[in-house]
């Protein structure tokens, strides 16, 4: 393998231009996405002053997440999956001007507050399952993964930088500023979307109405590499999901210093910006499952290893490793889905990933928090690690269809038509 191969792979940005639209589009999206997150947590604690307040952000989100995403996966397999998005973003963007108004308006109703985070969680849960299915289409087989670690290094960039400006304009010019930061953001989203060629489900006939016949969680059980997939990352975010524990951690063995508390969030972003920099080395890789898994079972091995971590330097490296295989598991298991799901089904079936990647890691949180309540932080830590690397490996065992799955080879440039004068058979056109 060529050295410069093992490093970001471009190529989908250099070959595509409808995908370079949408990952500019979806950086913006993202970048304004995380401003406004700090903004609301602000904004609600201001208004509040108790954690319930914060923690009820988090519950209105999940749930609309839930609630529409699964929604947004049978309209992904039934209309043009373009004009989902583009409606979806649209609501997004009117979300965002609403936050933006309440603000300037010196909004005390935290009722008001919420009912808007939850418009804009479900708008962005509507259309995800339709967005997750464009770098397939616009994008050859051999390069889809790498497109999707494209994708994933703008989400950890903006999760690394996002926080960090929010807190300079909300500082500077207050919460009115953060939200229209966000509605320049999806405005941007929304001009990488309004370029994109349609996207009907195939299948779906001439008029893009196909009732879907299937829901997404059946077509995931009857496919054993899909189940296997979802049921490792599962596994992983169910059973290792540490942000819940990391105050206590900070507590018990840093003092509670915040910036320590900060270096945490930014330690798992480090790691899967690093890997995302260097994913050319996975993503030219065919055996996506094997990697997946071994990827999934490091994250867990990675956090025990936080669990008995002493020297801050330590605690940090395991989280840095704990983010970079993150972020692996994420590119390798996001393509496979993508490869492996039949066109017509790959709405409902990435509805189904989506809830997953949403209530996999709040409850593992909760699960975390729960059992470091009865115990401590550092057995929590370590046992859930170790138990989410014991059922990746029950998995791994058990499936082998996942164990060998191979990403497909691209197809071959199709020959130049032969000269004819000859009519062509209407069959034939």
């Amino acid at each position: 393998m060529k050295a410069r191969g093992q490093f970001l792979d471009t190529r989908p940005l250099r070959s595509s231009r409808p995908f370079r639209d949408l990952w500019i589009g979806s950086l913006a999206s993202q970048l304004g996405g995380q401003i406004a997150t700090v903004a609301v947590l602000a904004q609600v604690w201001e208004l509040t002053r108790s954690p319930v307040g914060t923690g009820a952000i988090g519950l209105v989100s999940g749930l609309a997440t839930l609630l529409f995403g699964l929604l947004g996966g049978t309209l992904a397999d039934s209309v043009d999956r373009r004009t989902v998005v583009r409606a979806t973003t649209g609501g997004q963007l009117l979300a965002a001007a609403g936050l933006c108004a309440q603000a300037l308006s010196d909004n005390r109703d935290v009722v008001l507050l919420l009912a808007l985070v939850a418009a804009r969680a479900a708008c962005g849960a509507l259309g995800a399952p339709a967005r997750r299915t464009f770098p397939v289409r616009l994008l050859p087989a051999d390069q889809v993964a790498a497109g999707l670690a494209l994708t994933n290094i703008a989400f950890q960039a903006a999760m690394l930088a996002g926080p960090a400006l929010a807190g300079l304009i909300i500082a500077r010019w207050d919460f009115p500023a953060a939200y229209a930061a966000q509605a320049v953001a999806v405005v941007i989203s929304m001009l990488g979307v309004i370029r994109l060629p349609p996207m009907r489900p195939e299948g779906a006939g001439a008029t893009g109405r196909r009732r879907p016949q299937r829901g997404g969680w059946r077509i995931v059980l009857r496919r054993p590499t899909l189940w296997g997939v979802l049921a490792t990352d599962l596994s992983a975010t169910l059973l290792a999901m540490p942000v819940a524990l990391f105050p206590l951690v900070n507590e018990a063995r840093f003092g509670g210093d915040p910036r320590t508390l900060g270096l945490f969030l930014s330690a798992v972003a480090v790691g899967g910006i690093a890997a995302g920099l260097l994913s050319g080395t996975v993503t030219r890789r065919r055996g996506a499952g094997r990697v997946q898994l071994a990827a999934a079972g490091v994250w867990g091995l990675a956090l025990a290893g936080f669990g008995l971590a002493g020297p801050l330097w330590l605690a940090l490296g395991c989280l840095a490793v704990a983010g970079a295989a993150d972020t692996v598991s994420v590119i390798t298991r996001s393509a496979l889905i993508q490869l492996e799901t039949p066109d017509a089904f790959r709405g409902r079936v990435s509805s189904v990933e989506h809830a997953i990647g949403v209530a996999g890691p709040e409850l593992g949180n909760f699960r975390g928090g729960l059992v470091a309540s009865v115990t401590s932080a550092p057995f929590s830590l370590v046992t859930g690690g170790l138990s989410a690397a014991l059922m990746i490996a029950v998995v791994a065992a058990v499936n082998a269809p996942l164990r060998g799955y191979r990403t497909p080879s691209p197809a071959p440039p199709s020959p130049p038509a032969p000269l004819t004068t000859e009519p062509t058979s209407g069959l034939q056109a």
